[in-house]
C-alpha cells in the first residue's frame, strides 16, 4: 500500500506533454495527466496482443486467481483510490459515492473471476453432441465515462480478462487521474502487457474504435458518442457493448407509502448527485399521493449535505465539470419559466467556488418539458402527475431511450405486472439503480445494446463457438 502521494507521483509523468486536472469542488490541481498520443496508443495495443495468447494459455483457474489478487491490491490502497477519485471527480468519500466505488471495484473483479462458465451440452441424442464454448475475442478496448470512471472501468476490464482477453482503457479526459491510479494498482498484481491505459483525447479514442487489432469495444457514455463508435467499427464488423444514456423512468403506484419509499426515491434519483446512466430522472406520482410524496421527498433532500468531497460529513458533491452544470441549469431555468414548481433548490450560489447546484425537485411539470424529456444527469428531478396506469406507463415508453425504470407499491404483483408494460433493460420495484454483479445489465432502444454483468456479461467478452461431433 502506498500513501495517496506516492499513489499520485506514480501516475505523474517525468516527461512528455501534461495537463492540470482540476477539483470541480474547489478549482484546485489535483495532478498532472499524460496526454498520450495515438502512436502511444499503437504501443499499447501491439503490446496488448502480443500478451493475449499466453494469458488466454493459463485457463480459467489461473486468470481467475489474478483476477481475486488484484481485487486484494485494490483493498489495500482503497482510500488512497477514495481520495483520488473524490478530488478528481467530486463525489464524496462518504454515502453511495468514492469509497462505495472502490469497493465495487473489488467485488466485481471477485464476481468476474469466480463466475462459473462452463461449456453447454446444447444436443447430445445419441448421434449428435454439440457442445457451445466461448474463446478469447483478442484485444479489447474498453472506453470509459467520467461518472464513475474507477468502477465502469472494472465493469469492462474485469469479465474481458477473465475471458482471456487483454485490454486496452481509455479514460475520460475528465477523470484520468483516477483510472491511471486503478490500472497502477491492477498491474501490481496482473501478469505484464496484459493491461494497458492510454490518456488521450477523442482522437485516441477513435483510433481505438476503428483499429483492426481490437476484437471488441466496451463503451458507457452519451447515445452520440455511441453512435460515432457504431461508425467508427463498422470497417472492422467489431463486437460492441455499449451502454448509452438513459432518462429512467419510476412509477409511483396509488397504494405506495409516501414517506416508507421517500429515502429511497431520493438516492434513485440522486446517487452520484445524479451523475449516473441509470438514475431515477422522472418520477411519475398518481394523483391520490402526489403532495404527499412531494412534501416527503423535499424533506429528504433539504436534510442532505453537498460540498466538497473530502469533508466527511457531506454525501453530495458538485457537478464534474462546468458543460454538465450549465445543462442542468439551463434545464432547471426553462422549467421555472414555463410555470413548473420549484419545490428545493434551483438557486446556485454564482459565489460559492465548484461547479454546485443544489439539490431540486420540480413539481406540476408536463411530460413534454425539456427537463422531462431530456436527461438532466445531474441534481435535478421532475416530479410529473398522473391519474391512470395507462396514462403512466405511456409517458414513460414515450422516449427512445430504456435503460432502467422503477415501479413502487408495497403489491408486488401489482408492481411486476406495470414493470413488464416497461420498456427497459431493467425494471426494478421499491428501488432503483441498484446494479448487482451477478444480474446482466443492459438497455434497450437508443439506451445501447449488448449484457454485462454474471454469466451472460462474460458470455459477451467470449467468441461463441460450437464443437459438433
Amino acid at each position: 500500500m502506498e500513501s495517496y502521494d506516492a499513489l499520485l507521483a506514480s501516475i505523474t509523468p517525468s516527461t512528455g506533454e501534461t495537463r492540470n486536472i482540476l477539483d470541480p469542488a474547489t478549482g484546485e490541481v489535483v495532478g498532472q495527466a499524460p496526454v498520450h498520443t495515438v502512436e502511444d496508443l499503437e504501443a499499447a495495443i501491439a503490446a496488448a496482443a502480443e500478451a493475449q495468447p499466453a494469458w488466454a494459455a493459463l485457463g480459467h483457474d489461473a486468470r481467475s486467481a489474478a483476477l481475486l489478487r488484484a481485487a486484494d491490491a485494490v483493498e489495500r490502497s482503497a482510500e488512497e483510490l477514495a481520495r483520488l477519485l473524490s478530488r478528481e471527480q467530486g463525489k464524496p468519500l462518504n454515502g453511495p459515492n468514492a469509497r462505495f466505488e472502490v469497493g465495487a471495484c473489488a467485488a466485481w473483479l471477485r464476481t468476474a473471476a469466480t463466475t462459473p462458465l462452463e461449456p453447454e451440452t446444447v444436443v447430445d441424442d445419441g448421434q449428435t453432441r454439440a457442445e457451445l464454448h466461448y474463446r478469447p475475442i483478442g484485444v479489447v478496448g474498453a472506453i470509459g465515462p467520467w461518472n464513475w470512471p474507477m468502477m465502469i472501468t472494472v465493469w469492462q476490464i474485469a469479465p474481458a480478462l477473465r475471458m482471456g482477453n487483454t485490454a486496452v482503457v481509455k479514460p475520460s479526459k475528465m477523470t484520468p487521474l483516477s483510472v491511471l491510479a486503478l490500472i497502477k494498482v491492477l498491474n501490481e498484481e496482473l501478469p505484464e502487457g496484459i493491461l494497458h491505459v492510454v490518456s488521450g483525447d477523442r482522437h485516441v479514442g477513435a483510433r481505438l474504435a476503428e483499429h483492426a487489432a481490437i476484437g471488441k469495444v466496451m463503451f458507457t457514455g452519451s447515445t452520440a458518442a455511441g453512435r460515432e463508435i457504431i461508425r467508427s467499427s463498422a470497417d472492422t464488423i467489431k463486437r460492441l457493448t455499449l451502454e448509452l444514456g438513459g432518462n429512467d423512468a419510476g412509477i409511483v403506484l396509488p397504494d405506495a407509502d409516501p414517506k416508507a419509499i421517500a429515502q429511497d426515491l431520493f438516492w434513485g434519483a440522486f446517487i452520484n448527485t445524479g451523475q449516473t446512466c441509470a438514475a431515477l430522472k422522472r418520477l411519475y406520482v398518481h394523483d391520490s399521493i402526489y403532495d404527499a410524496v412531494c412534501d416527503e421527498l423535499t424533506a429528504v433532500a433539504q436534510a442532505m449535505p453537498m460540498g466538497v468531497g473530502l469533508d466527511e460529513n457531506n454525501v453530495l458533491g458538485p457537478l464534474q465539470n462546468k458543460a454538465q452544470y450549465d445543462v442542468v441549469a439551463s434545464l432547471v431555468e426553462a422549467a421555472r419559466d414555463s410555470g413548473a414548481r420549484v419545490l428545493t433548490g434551483g438557486n446556485p450560489d454564482p459565489e460559492q467556488p465548484g461547479y454546485f447546484y443544489p439539490t431540486t425537485l420540480v413539481a406540476d411539470i408536463s411530460n413534454d418539458n425539456p427537463l422531462v424529456a431530456e436527461e438532466q444527469f445531474g441534481p435535478a428531478l421532475p416530479i410529473i402527475r398522473y391519474s391512470s396506469v395507462d396514462e403512466a406507463v405511456a409517458m414513460a415508453n414515450a422516449l427512445d431511450v430504456g435503460l432502467g425504470a422503477s415501479v413502487w407499491s408495497p403489491d408486488l404483483t401489482a408492481a411486476r405486472d406495470v414493470a413488464a408494460r416497461l420498456q427497459a433493460g431493467t425494471v426494478w420495484i421499491n428501488k432503483h439503480g441498484a446494479v448487482d454483479p451477478r444480474v446482466p445489465f443492459g438497455g434497450t432502444k437508443q439506451s445501447g445494446y449488448g449484457l454485462e454483468f454474471g454469466v451472460e456479461g462474460l458470455k459477451h467478452l467470449g467468441v461463441p463457438q460450437v464443437i459438433n461431433g
